[in-house]
């Protein structure tokens, strides 16, 4: 019996042996001696536990998008659907901000979710008036992936279309460019589109200088611009622009503009030209009464030109400041008399024919040159040429088609050349500032750099010669309203008259007024012009330049010298002493 019980069963003998490999595999996932019903319902609960956390990232993600759809919907659009990107912001001279950007929502839609595009045009055009309600009809049928509806909206018509609950409806938050300083900068920033595309002044240059392409591929983000920081000072444009807005309503002028250039270094401090228009609403600049006249418009300047004149007369060498001319009668070539506004009816000398600004006299001394000679002056002072700045916006000088000798006449006192008046001040602040002829720029530039892109145009003793004119033409001629006490100011009138059907007019004239200060060792150069000018009774009914843009001009002065950093200098001695004098004892 004992053989018996220890043999093995029929049944355990008939089970197969496993093998090996199913072995291994079994003992892998179950282990040895663990229940298998635990262990299976441990991996359940991993599994749901799994599904739930892909299920949660998912509800996540449809949160994000209706929360901020602007991540995908940037992909959906077109080159024609661009969104605005960023700018760098531009800066005044001490830091002020003349232009930036803000974000800013925009409305856009995807007609393809569009359920009702009826239901949902009359929902829109409810909450916002100004939209179209035909082109918002055509916009949300197209079945396009991704369209406008309206660019930079306020924060009340997004609230508003957000409780409208429209599917295929919403924002995108775009960059905006916003102008602080709005009018009083705008013919220098300028402007930008609805894309933040720089289209006039310093904001188009910046797109040409690569920031647009940049936009292309993706780099102009907010934090890799560094600011842009012009010459320009706003509290100078400021004053200037307050003062010329006075004196177009004094004088009933159809427009003024002015000029603030310091003679060292090229740079414009200031540059306004009224009526101007407020940058943050681009829409006004298609008014043609509103272009920048400074850079823009060309203009025969009048006596102004008789600096250059006299400048290249004593430059040449054939003549100083004692040298006489006939000036008794008038010029007579053909049908064509040319006479003295102030006529002496005298022999003049050089410095009486500035202080008179005798037509006569200035034609005289450029006759007494010569026709090439002349246009070689000229064009060696930057006249003849197209002037480039940063600003896109410039005009080529208007010249004789066949510069014969009554033209050089003519051009002497300032008629029949048309220059950009920015490109005057250049010509006249190398005549004062030593002879270094500077390109102009709205961009800070130290002394340094100006002399490495300087000129010499006119020999030092004939910049010193000019100074001396200037300030005497403040003491004792046309100038006498522009002289500001302690600012030792040295000036040049102009009164051109304008070109009306093909004839000069006596009653349209154009005043221009450059004045230096200090005369003695000049620091910056003032331009002030007016279109049209009236007569009014304070001048007598007279309305030439000594009479409204000189006054003007030592308004400007008085306001603007002590914020350049100008101090008065009172009881100094006459142009002959201080000017003349201490440069010989100089030498």
């Amino acid at each position: 019996m004992t053989a018996q019980a220890n043999s093995p069963s029929p049944h355990a003998a008939a089970q197969p042996k496993q093998a090996w490999h199913r072995r291994l595999v079994q003992a892998l996932l179950y282990g040895r001696g663990v229940d298998r019903n635990r262990k299976a319902k441990a991996r359940l609960g991993l599994a749901i536990a799994a599904f739930a956390v892909v299920y949660l990232i998912i509800g996540a993600r449809l949160v994000l998008y209706a929360v901020a759809p602007d991540v995908h919907v940037v992909r959906r659009s077109t080159a024609g659907d661009r969104v605005a990107t960023s700018r760098p912001d531009i800066l005044d001279r001490n830091g002020e901000i003349l232009a930036s950007d803000v974000m800013t929502p925009s409305l856009f839609a995807e007609p393809k979710r569009i359920i009702d595009a009826d239901e949902a045009s009359e929902l829109l055009t409810a909450v916002i008036p100004d939209l179209d309600g035909t082109d918002l009809r055509e916009r949300l049928a197209s079945k396009r992936g991704f369209a406008w509806l309206k660019r930079e909206i306020t924060p009340k018509q997004q609230k508003d279309v957000h409780h409208l609950g429209l599917p295929g409806v919403g924002f995108l938050t775009e960059n905006k460019r916003v102008y602080p300083s709005g009018a009083e900068i705008s013919h220098v920033v300028g402007h930008v589109n609805v894309d933040n595309q720089g289209i006039a002044g310093i904001e188009k240059w910046l797109d040409g200088r690569g920031l647009a392409d940049l936009h292309l591929a993706g780099f102009a983000s907010d934090s890799n611009q560094e600011p842009i920081q012009l010459a320009l000072d706003l509290r100078v444009q400021h004053a200037m622009r307050d003062e010329l807005f006075a004196a177009r309503a004094k004088f009933k002028a159809q427009a003024a503009a002015g000029i603030i250039t310091d003679v060292r270094t090229g740079e414009i401090i200031s540059m306004v030209s009224i009526p101007d228009y407020d940058s943050n609403n681009p829409r006004e600049a298609l008014d043609p009464t509103r272009i920048n006249r400074l850079t823009t418009g060309v203009y025969e300047m009048g006596s102004t030109f008789k600096a250059l004149t006299i400048g290249m007369g004593l430059d040449s060498g054939k003549m100083n400041l004692a040298t006489t001319f006939d000036a008794r009668l008038p010029l007579r070539y053909g049908k064509f008399s040319i006479s003295d506004y102030h006529a002496q009816n005298r022999v003049l000398n050089v410095a009486e024919i500035f202080t008179y600004s005798s037509n006569i006299g200035a034609a005289r001394v450029a006759l007494r040159l010569g026709v090439e000679e002349h246009k070689a002056f000229l064009k060696k002072l930057g006249q003849l040429d197209r002037l480039r700045t940063e600003l896109p916006e410039s005009a080529e000088p208007i010249l004789p088609r066949r510069w014969g000798e009554l033209n050089t006449v003519t051009i002497a006192f300032g008629h029949g050349l048309s220059v950009a008046p920015l490109q005057s001040v250049m010509g006249v602040a190398a005549l004062v500032n030593g002879g270094l002829l500077i390109p102009p720029t709205f961009l800070k530039r130290s002394e340094q750099e100006a002399r490495a892109l300087a000129k010499q145009v006119v020999k030092p003793e004939t910049s010193m010669q000019m100074r001396y004119l200037m300030r005497l033409n403040v003491e004792k001629g046309s100038a006498r309203r522009a002289d500001v006490p302690g600012y030792y100011v040295g000036a040049k009138t102009g009164t051109a008259e304008k070109v009306v059907n093909g004839r000069y007019s006596k009653t349209k004239l154009l005043t221009d007024f450059m004045a230096v200060m200090p005369a003695d060792n000049p620091r910056y150069l003032v331009l002030i012009m007016l279109d049209e000018p009236q007569g009014i009774p304070e001048t007598h009914g007279f309305a030439t330049a000594g009479w409204n843009a000189a006054p003007t001009s030592a308004k400007v002065i008085a306001r603007v010298a002590p914020l350049l950093g100008l101090e008065p200098r009172l009881e100094l001695p006459p142009a002959d002493r201080q000017i003349l004098a201490s440069a010989r004892l100089t030498r």
